[in-house]
């Protein structure tokens, strides 16, 4: 047996499948800053990679909210990579706090100059994309009908990565302990030696 549903009219169980189907994904865990100078960290859902080259990172704001609005002030952010060990800071982040409030000071993280945009990285944080904006999208539903959603994409114009992430040069995705949102009601997902296996692409 198959359950069907439309979207529209609800899906009838204890909690939306879409995103727990649609998982793990990486987090956008999101640095911006406002153009008076405040500071704002904040963990997206919805958030990939869209190109190689150049390398453009995008993330979506459901509702209009503190990071797309600074991005839109200042054409900058920074992508941090959410790990193990900084999982319960990058919750602190999810805080709904006002938008003065400075959530490196409230989950105890250091701001990190960046080399190139004016937005700091996480200083804890083994991986950072600094970027800056190419495009902001409102999403439209099929009926061309606006949603309370933007998809924020931007160009990686930095990249710092901690040696000791790599392995024999290549970055070990294996150990990096990543952290993936799940969908579920509180779910999330690291990834270990004992996922990964390889399988070669074919060969014209």
């Amino acid at each position: 047996m198959t359950i069907f549903y439309e979207p529209r009219n609800g899906h009838g169980l204890p909690h939306d499948p879409f995103n727990s189907i649609v998982g793990p994904r990486p987090i956008g865990w999101v640095s911006t800053k406002s153009a008076s100078g405040i500071l704002n960290l904040a963990p997206y859902s919805f958030f990939n990679a869209f190109n190689y080259i150049p390398p453009i990172v995008g993330f979506s704001s459901i509702g209009a909210k503190d990071s797309l609005r600074n991005v839109q002030e200042t054409g900058e952010f920074v992508w941090n990579l959410v790990t193990l060990p900084l999982a319960e800071a990058m919750n602190k982040t999810c805080a709904p706090v006002p938008p003065e409030v400075n959530e490196f000071e409230l989950a105890g993280l250091t701001p990190q100059a960046s080399n190139i945009v004016q937005v700091p990285r996480v200083l804890e944080s083994p991986v950072a994309f600094e970027c800056r904006c190419t495009q902001i999208v409102q999403l439209e539903g099929h009926d061309h009908h606006k949603v309370n959603s933007w998809l924020v994409l931007g160009e990686v114009v930095g990249i710092h990565i901690d040696e000791r992430s790599l392995k024999d040069g290549i970055y070990d995705t294996a150990n990096a302990q990543h952290v993936m949102r799940g969908g579920g009601p509180a779910d999330y997902f690291s990834v270990g030696p004992e996922q990964l296996f390889r399988m070669s692409r074919p060969t014209a």
